[in-house]
């Protein structure tokens, strides 16, 4: 049995959404926690904090003491893939709440892997990005194809090397303590930089064609030309597309409120975030990996729904984040594609063995008819 947070007694709407706005999103995570670390969020106090987790507990209880009937319902069982994943759910929320202990204070220091919450706007408050699904929906940015490609989540960051945010967070990653909030005001220079007139290319409209796959141009559609550069259809007049190079924020100030969450620390888990990380949608448990300290290789092999794509770039790049970021302990990347021969189904035996008794009473038809014959 689930339980919404407004189930527990004297939790109002406002409340529910003052714990929400500080991580608090289920009853099992409200009930586990103390006094003194709820009575930290503001309004709350001590003897609100205690009657809120009693309560919680008390609503917890009430699901252990349910009837024997419905644990007989199978109808209502949950699947054994939904029960896994929420194993899975608790187990990290468990590991998660042990590395805040342990963590809770400290510094973050530079080279040190990160997981790190953020939420980006721009100076008129328009929300970019978001690190779940649904801040990504109560700000009407969200996209199916996105989530499935991993862009509402939280950042893997290794603080201070460029490449994995822009400049203005990765320098205030520096001077954060793990779980601290903070919010920031980054300039161009730090973000994406200024406007460049130069960026901006005017193409004839048959030529676009030719390298649009003979389509015609649309207003926002993303364009990549023959150098790589990644640009947007900004407006199409006089024959000739407009096609702007600069990145989407360049030349803009943005605010974004940042949350050290995690720090990586095991040798697997920093492996697994580098192949999400490359693998846009993949899950690091997709891959089987066989990596052998002695000789500092590793084999990854690719999972088949993988292999049709063109991943020539995906496996150089991932192949240099393992050689030049796990302290020389890996120098040779393999990477297995195995092709298996699909299995041809066999005829069903019932068939093979009606065929059989009928071919076999025409042979003894026939036999009968010979010794007829010779009479």
């Amino acid at each position: 049995m689930s339980f919404k947070m407004e189930d527990v007694k004297g939790l109002g709407a406002k409340s529910v959404e003052k714990l929400k706005a500080n991580d608090i999103e289920s009853v099992e995570q409200l009930a586990g926690m103390s006094v003194e670390e709820l009575s930290k969020v503001d309004g709350i106090g001590q003897s609100t904090a205690k009657k809120y987790i009693e309560n919680a507990k008390k609503l917890l209880a009430t699901a252990k003491e349910a009837p024997s009937e419905a644990k007989e319902d199978k109808k209502e069982e949950k699947p054994d893939a939904e029960k896994e994943l929420e194993k899975k759910a608790e187990e990290e929320a468990k590991r998660l709440e042990e590395k805040k202990k342990k963590l809770k204070g400290q510094s973050v220091e530079k080279g040190d892997f990160v997981i790190v919450k953020l939420t980006g706007r721009t100076e008129k408050g328009q929300v970019f990005q978001v690190s779940n699904p649904a801040d990504a929906k109560k700000a009407g940015i969200y996209d199916e194809k996105k989530e499935q490609q991993g862009y509402y989540e939280p950042e893997f960051v290794i603080v201070g090397q460029p490449g994995f945010v822009i400049e203005g967070i990765s320098e205030t990653l520096e001077k954060m303590n793990y779980f601290e909030k903070k919010s920031v005001r980054i300039p161009p220079a730090k973000a994406y930089g200024k406007r460049d007139p130069q960026k901006i290319d005017r193409i004839a409209i048959q030529k676009f064609r030719k390298m649009n796959e003979g389509k015609p141009p649309e207003l926002g559609q993303a364009f990549t030309n023959k150098k790589g550069e990644r640009g947007t259809v900004i407006r199409v007049v006089q024959g000739r597309v407009i096609i702007d190079y600069n990145h989407p924020f360049a030349g803009q100030t943005l605010e974004y409120n940042i949350e050290v969450i995690d720090r990586i620390e095991e040798f697997d888990r920093k492996i697994g975030y580098f192949i999400e990380a490359r693998f846009p949608g993949a899950k690091a448990e997709m891959f089987k990996l066989n990596f052998k300290p002695k000789e500092k290789s590793i084999e990854i092999e690719i999972p088949q729904m993988f292999m049709f794509q063109n991943l020539v770039m995906s496996k150089y790049m991932l192949a240099m984040d393992l050689q030049n970021n796990l302290e020389g302990a890996i120098e040779t990347v393999k990477f297995l594609e195995i092709f298996e021969k699909p299995k041809i189904p066999e005829p069903e035996a019932h068939d093979h063995d009606h065929n059989h008794e009928h071919d076999h009473e025409h042979q003894g038809e026939g036999s009968e008819e010979k010794e007829e014959s010779k009479k």
